[in-house]
C-alpha cells in the first residue's frame, strides 16, 4: 500500500509538470481585403391593381341525349280473395 501511494504522488508530479509548455503564437496574417457588399434599401410602394378581366363567350348548347331502354315488365297481379284494406282515416286540421 505505501507503494501505491508513493507511485501515484511521482506520476502525479510528473503529469503536472509536463502540462507547463509555452503557448506557440503563431504570426498573423497581413489583413485581408475589403469587400463592400450592397445592403438592399426599404421596399417600395404597392403598384396599381391590374385592369379586371373580360367575360368570356357562353358555349353553345349540347345536343340530346338518346332515350333509355324499356324496363322491365312486371308479374300479372293475382286475383282478390279475402283480403280486406284497410284505409286510414285522414288526421283533423289543426
Amino acid at each position: 500500500m505505501r507503494y501505491l501511494v508513493v507511485v501515484a504522488a511521482a506520476l502525479s508530479a510528473l503529469a503536472l509538470s509536463a502540462c507547463d509548455r509555452p503557448t506557440a503564437v503563431a504570426p498573423s496574417a497581413p489583413p485581408a481585403a475589403v469587400v463592400v457588399v450592397p445592403v438592399p434599401g426599404p421596399a417600395g410602394p404597392q403598384g396599381a391593381s391590374g385592369a379586371p378581366a373580360e367575360k368570356g363567350a357562353t358555349g353553345a348548347t349540347g345536343s340530346t341525349g338518346m332515350t333509355g331502354a324499356e324496363g322491365a315488365k312486371g308479374e300479372q297481379g293475382k286475383p282478390g280473395g279475402d283480403t280486406i284494406v284497410v284505409v286510414p282515416a285522414p288526421a283533423p286540421q289543426r
